[in-house]
């Protein structure tokens, strides 16, 4: 018998064809390590569930041995039995993505499954087996990042900062890796979550995360907290910045030691940044800090807040344009040597994604999801701000909605969506206003199916849709903005051409399915739902995406209705209307907007000093 597929091997040891001196030896590995543990599984399916631990498919290092690992998971994952049949009839249905051939075939067949059965010595000692899978698995990856470290550090044209980049991130993807916990003993769980409980009840009427400064926001949302990535959004003028700038002082205050904040402000300069602050330390309109037009008690208080704020640990980066990788560089650097508990972003839309050759819708997808992967590896608060478009100001009520946030499209209402848990699809307009379900979606690095769990479905409008037919028949209406994962990654609908090929999910795994026809379909009501874990869900059996406010944690928006009501009775009001919140209520706090110095204030401490202006 022998091998489809070169490189990484995919024998199954000597009586197979090879023996074990002829076996590719190019990384570190064990062969016979890796086939012991599916040999075990295949023999006692009840061992499995102790290696989902820690274990994963691109720990082996044949082929084959993952193609056999992916096929018992696939069972896994559904309920069904684990056995030699079961198995080879799984790798029967799956497809090698890159060339559309079962992947029963590309193992050798079910002589494969036979060997594994029956060359195992035995079950009892898996983990150990396991365990050598998973240390050589690590030594190729660190090998790997030396390479990738080595290439980069060689190649003159790679600028240095994208250079330490590379290598942070390539040492860090491994140490990730390393951190997975184990499955933990009841008594364990019990244990720290009674601590964590008690500490919350002995400071049950304190912010738990960093305050924001504004008593009712931090009430409601207790405080901003680590590894969140918190979205504030608004229409150009209303006072994203000013409310940001205004959270970063009042969080450098917060505490004894003064919390460490770090701004990267991609709109303002740092002299701009230095007059709001300056402006909302001294109540001294910016206007006249920008010409440096004081008074003598005018100019008595700038030097008193001069030193003040030179007290803060505040850190500013004003780089235009700054990619997502930079930002993750400094923030590292900063959290290294003075430590860190906020990042600030002003604002998205500006920032950079750093890749080639992606709309910008792709681009703001890998922003959030950028942002967001920072926060959780340096276990911060991200703040950032988000530009909303036109949309918001076509309706009566010019209150910003999350469909207004929305970088992706929506789907018509008769949209069939499974329900996997309950065996059954519904239409998503049936699912309008309900969470806590789950859906399908696929994993859109490895098309891996799976279920992710729906925190809102909601209607977003009524848009006109366009029908997309593939020659295999699927069909579906949506938007033209809604993204679809195809074979060269997430397109809009109106991106997409005849013949491009785009993922269609079946019984057993996914495929690919060229596309026939897109025609316009009227117009009519239209919805989404939010996925968190992979940011899409199956729609009528295709892969759907969802937008930025998909990544993130928490999303709060700023209306200010004398902007839009010049008869408006609260014309020094704003309202933030907290309008996602992952883990907590959402509301709408009311704050004092100060215009003349562009501050946002508590409502009862609005402290005007008209003389100042």
């Amino acid at each position: 018998m022998t091998n489809n597929d070169s490189g990484i091997g995919t024998g199954i040891g000597a009586s197979a064809g090879y023996s074990q001196a002829q076996a590719p030896k190019l990384a570190p590995n064990s062969q016979e390590s890796e086939e012991a543990v599916l040999g075990s599984i295949l023999i006692n399916p009840e061992v499995l569930p102790e290696l989902l631990a820690f274990l994963r498919a691109d720990d082996f290092y044949f082929l084959t041995h993952r193609y056999v690992w992916d096929a018992i998971i696939a069972l896994h994952d559904r309920g069904d039995h684990i056995d030699a049949l079961t198995v080879v009839e799984q790798l029967r249905h799956m497809r090698d993505k890159r060339d559309e051939q079962p992947l029963l075939e590309k193992i050798g067949g079910p002589a494969m499954i036979t060997y594994l059965s029956n060359n195992t010595p035995t079950y009892l000692n898996v983990e150990t087996y396991a365990r050598i899978v998973e240390r050589l698995s690590v030594r190729r990856r660190l090998l790997d990042a030396a390479s990738t470290i080595a290439k980069a550090a060689l190649d003159d044209e790679n600028a240095l900062e994208e250079v330490i980049d590379k290598a942070e991130k390539s040492l860090f993807a491994v140490t990730e890796q390393r951190l997975r916990q184990d499955v933990i003993p009841m008594s364990v769980a019990v244990r720290e979550y009674f601590e964590r409980m008690e500490d919350l009840y002995q400071h049950r009427d304190e912010p738990l995360g960093l305050p924001t400064g504004f008593t009712d926001l931090d009430r409601l949302l207790g405080g901003m907290q680590r590894s969140d990535l918190i979205i504030v959004a608004a229409r150009p003028g209303v006072g994203k910045t000013s409310f940001m700038l205004s959270i970063a002082l009042n969080s450098a205050r917060a505490r004894e030691q003064g919390v460490r904040v770090a701004i990267f402000s991609l709109e303002m300069s740092r002299e701009q940044l230095l007059q709001r602050f300056f402006s909302a330390e001294t109540g001294i309109n910016s206007q006249k800090l920008r010409l440096g037009d004081l008074d003598e008690i005018q100019w008595e208080r700038f030097i008193e807040a001069t030193g003040r704020l030179d007290k803060l640990r505040i850190f500013i980066d004003d780089t235009p344009a700054i990619t997502v990788q930079a930002v993750r560089t400094k923030a590292r650097r900063l959290q290294q040597e003075y430590g860190l508990d906020l990042i600030i972003v002003d604002y998205l839309q500006l920032m950079g994604s750093g890749a080639q050759n992606e709309n910008r819708v792709q681009e703001i997808s890998f922003i959030s999801r950028g942002l967001k992967e920072i926060a959780r590896e340096l276990n911060v608060p991200i703040l950032t701000a988000a530009q909303l478009s036109r949309a918001v100001e076509q309706r009566s009520d010019k209150r910003p909605q999350l469909s207004d946030l929305r970088e992706s499209g929506c789907l018509a209402g008769d949209t069939m969506i499974y329900l996997p848990d309950e065996r059954r699809s519904v239409t998503i307009r049936d699912l309008a206003g309900k969470s806590g379900f789950r859906v399908g979606s696929a994993d859109p690095d490895t098309y891996k199916l799976g279920t992710s769990l729906v925190t809102n479905a909601f209607c977003t409008g009524n848009k006109p849709v366009f029908a997309l037919q593939t020659t295999g028949g699927h069909f579906i209406k949506a938007t033209a903005n809604h993204k679809f994962l195809t074979r060269s990654g997430w397109q809009r609908l109106d991106h997409l051409c005849a013949n491009d090929e785009v993922v269609i999910a079946e019984s057993w795994g996914t495929t690919w399915r060229a596309v026939r026809s897109i025609d316009p379909a009227g117009t009519t009501d239209v919805y989404d739902l939010t996925v968190p874990e992979y940011s899409n869900f199956l729609a009528h059996q295709f892969v759907v995406h969802n937008s930025i406010e998909q990544d993130a944690d928490i999303v709060m928006f700023i209306y200010r209705d004398e902007l839009y009501n010049q008869a408006t009775e609260t014309p020094n009001q704003a309202e933030i209307l907290v309008s996602k919140h992952r883990n907590g209520p959402t509301g709408v706090i009311n704050l004092f907007f100060q215009k003349e110095l562009t501050q946002f204030r508590n409502m009862n401490k609005s402290n005007i000093n008209l003389a100042d202006y």
